[in-house]
């Protein structure tokens, strides 16, 4: 599952496969915005079936792809 979720993040965030690491911080170095973060969860429900509410996760829950993958195992 953490392939198919760092797939998605570099897709959502026009990365390059394999520019992403586990601690790239994504708002602060810019990768990622609020728009993104809505792209991202409607692609984790789409390709993985798992639904994730913005209302339920703050930016620090979301701040590395490694906490993302985290956030979406918990749920699967």
């Amino acid at each position: 599952m953490k392939e198919k979720i760092m797939a998605i993040l570099e897709d959502v965030c026009g990365a390059d496969e394999g520019e992403l690491s586990p601690d790239t911080q994504l708002f602060e170095d810019g990768i990622l915005d609020s728009f993104g973060v809505i792209s991202l969860f409607v692609e984790i429900e789409t390709q993985l079936g798992i639904k994730l509410e913005p209302t339920e996760l703050d930016r620090d829950q979301l701040a590395t792809p490694a906490l993302i993958i985290a956030e979406v195992e918990k749920r699967a």
